[in-house]
């Protein structure tokens, strides 16, 4: 290589090396530009975080829904304007109402099976369908989104003079944040959480612990921090081989709070609690 080249080159260095630092410069001069370039790009990493978690946590557009045979649909609305989708069977006349908040891959149909079976034992059932999911998909789901629709169906009750004294709350895998928050605003009697987990967030940083979920994403379902605020008789159910969702989140809810009993689904996967143990999670649904 010939000495003009290599000096050549060296120059080309120079200048970019000089370019950078001015640039650097200009930004230290003038730090609203760097403000302004951080939180423009802030701004783009929340709103794509936001996108990318919802799809993932509310898997809404791949199922469908309906009413199956026997159950009477209703149509309600929740008090931001959005229509909500429910299942009932056996209400009028029962002294106890189930309420069940369905999984995150789940529509209200899909526990008609069990809603039939809880009937046959003397209660009545009802099934909330959240917005964004089957017969309900005129919305967007969300956590506040989430509980506005658990209200909307609650009030129904409350119109027929159903109080929260009667009412069981039931939630299954993402559905127990939503049984957890109408527990905590009074709107049940007991509480049924079936493969709780402690947040969304520590969902997350459960298997990626450097990853800040709380502030990439913006649905908590915090129900460890609420369940100090639970005072009613709790019945969480876990299986100790959960993949989804570890056996030891169960293990913290139930021991947050007060009075909570643990049942413990020997082998339990997060999907296959009712063939391991169907009877005992009827009897736990079912108790007085």
């Amino acid at each position: 290589m010939s000495l003009c080249h290599c000096k050549s080159a060296a120059a080309k260095i120079a200048w970019r090396r000089r370019q950078r630092r001015g640039n650097a410069e200009v930004l230290l001069r003038k730090p609203w530009r760097f403000l302004a370039f951080v939180a423009l790009a802030l701004f783009f990493v929340g709103v794509a975080s936001r996108f990318v978690s919802r799809r993932f946590l509310f898997p809404a557009q791949d199922l469908r829904s309906g009413a199956p045979s026997g159950l009477v649909e209703q149509r309600i609305v929740a008090r931001d304007g959005e229509p909500v989708h429910v299942l009932e069977l056996g209400v009028a006349g029962a002294s106890r109402v189930v309420v069940h908040f369905h999984n995150n891959r789940e529509t209200a149909q899909d526990s008609a099976d069990i809603a039939r079976e809880l009937v046959a034992r003397g209660l009545g059932v009802v099934l909330v369908e959240y917005r964004g999911y089957g017969d309900s998909s005129a919305g967007s789901p969300s956590e506040e989104g989430l509980y506005a629709d658990a209200e909307a169906a609650l009030d129904l009750l409350a119109r027929r003079g159903i109080g929260p004294e009667r009412i069981i709350l039931w939630g299954t895998s993402l559905g127990t944040g939503v049984a957890a928050e109408m527990a905590r605003r009074g709107r049940g009697g007991r509480l049924v959480l079936v493969t709780p987990y402690t947040s969304i967030p520590d969902l997350v940083t459960d298997v990626a612990p450097f990853v800040p979920a709380g502030f990439l994403m913006p649905d908590h379902f915090d129900t460890l921090a609420k369940a100090a605020s639970i005072g009613i008789p709790t019945v969480v159910v876990h299986g100790d081989a959960d993949e989804i969702v570890p056996f030891r989140m169960g293990e913290r809810i139930a021991g947050a709070i007060r009075g909570a009993r643990l049942l413990r689904v020997a082998g339990g996967r997060h999907g296959d609690l009712w063939s391991r143990a169907h009877a005992s999670l009827l009897d736990a649904i079912t108790a007085s």
